[in-house]
């Protein structure tokens, strides 16, 4: 197997850890603005409201992934995510002493 291909391996790991873990709080947010929103449209046509509402949480889904398949190519991250969270914590560490 080639070097090349396990580093895409990895790198696509990584940006799914990002994608998941990220999306939990945009998707909570998201929920926060558009529920209470809805509420009377929920009640009045439920079906058409939970097609829109759908609609809201995969277009914002589809905007994050692309963003961060665009930051991870813009700053060629292909190392493994959870190295660069430690390199970054180390640094950190590092500058707060």
């Amino acid at each position: 197997m080639s070097n090349e291909l396990v580093d895409s391996k990895k790198k696509s790991a990584s940006e799914a850890l990002v994608n998941s873990f990220g999306g939990y709080p945009i998707g909570y947010g998201v929920g926060i603005l558009i529920l209470p929103l809805c509420t009377g449209w929920i009640e009045q046509d439920p079906y058409t409201a939970n097609i829109a509402i759908t609609g809201v949480y995969a277009a914002v889904s589809f905007v994050r992934s692309y963003f961060l398949r665009r930051i991870f190519e813009k700053y060629g991250i292909d190392d493994n995510f959870i190295r660069l969270a430690k390199r970054g914590i180390v640094k950190l560490m590092g500058q707060i002493r």
